[in-house]
């Protein structure tokens, strides 16, 4: 007997399937430059996977005898699964110092890799095909279109700015001249320095169309700005 027999065909199609899936998760998060990539989905699909297949299996393995009667969860694995891969998540939401949160679509990225593994180790094969088809389309191709006939506030992005004023008297102006230029400001926040400058912090929301260097070139040509930092949250 070779050890091929002694493998359930079962058991490596499931393992294919969640391998490929996890691949399509791990490219989409690759290609954005996203911490968690081609390698963490995969390995995250195909143990999701296998360990939900260990589970199953190990629930009608041992079922008992006359006078023991054993009784197993059979998905008693995939739900600290779903649990334990929390940890992974929180790992790579980080907090900006603009006081932003980045990270929540890898980190629901990685639970919903994990939950296509559980999926396909269960047996639910279209299911699986299907969740990661609409797990692209929301992630990929939703906020494009929500960015067309959605809402005004689903057609504008986010900016931190920063910049250095040398007159406190002038800073009502310069919000009214960004207000003019089509920019709205979210939040704000302004520091004093030692040598009577201030250090200006704010979120503007723009058009989603236009460019961040555009948007630079706009706000430097103001007078009573220098020193300009400006970021795409």
């Amino acid at each position: 007997m070779t050890i091929t027999n002694l493998i359930d065909s079962e058991t490596l199609i499931r393992l294919g399937i969640s391998a490929f899936l996890g691949l399509v998760i791990g490219l989409e998060r690759e290609l954005k430059r996203k911490p968690v990539g081609l390698k963490t989905s995969l390995v995250i699909c195909i143990v999701s996977c296998l360990l939900t297949i260990v589970s199953i299996e190990s629930a009608y393995m041992f079922p008992g005898d006359d006078e023991v009667n054993i009784t197993m969860d059979p998905l008693r694995l995939a739900a600290q699964i779903v649990s334990g891969i929390g940890f992974l998540g929180a790992g790579v939401i980080l907090r900006r110092g603009n006081d932003t949160i980045s990270g929540l679509t890898t980190a629901a990225m990685i639970w919903g890799a994990a939950g296509i593994g559980i999926a396909v180790g269960a047996g639910f094969y279209v299911e699986a095909i299907t969740g990661v088809i609409l797990l692209i389309f929301s992630v990929e191709f939703m906020p494009f279109l929500m960015g067309l006939i959605g809402p005004r506030q689903l057609r504008e992005k986010e900016l931190a700015l920063e910049f250095l004023i040398l007159n406190k008297e002038g800073i009502s102006e310069v919000f009214e001249k960004l207000k003019s230029g089509k920019m709205s400001i979210k939040k704000v926040r302004i520091k004093d320095l030692e040598g009577g400058d201030q250090i200006v912090q704010l979120v503007i929301t723009v058009n989603f169309r236009r460019k961040t260097t555009d948007i630079y070139a706009d706000i430097s040509s103001i007078n009573e700005i220098k020193r300009v930092k400006l970021e795409e949250l």
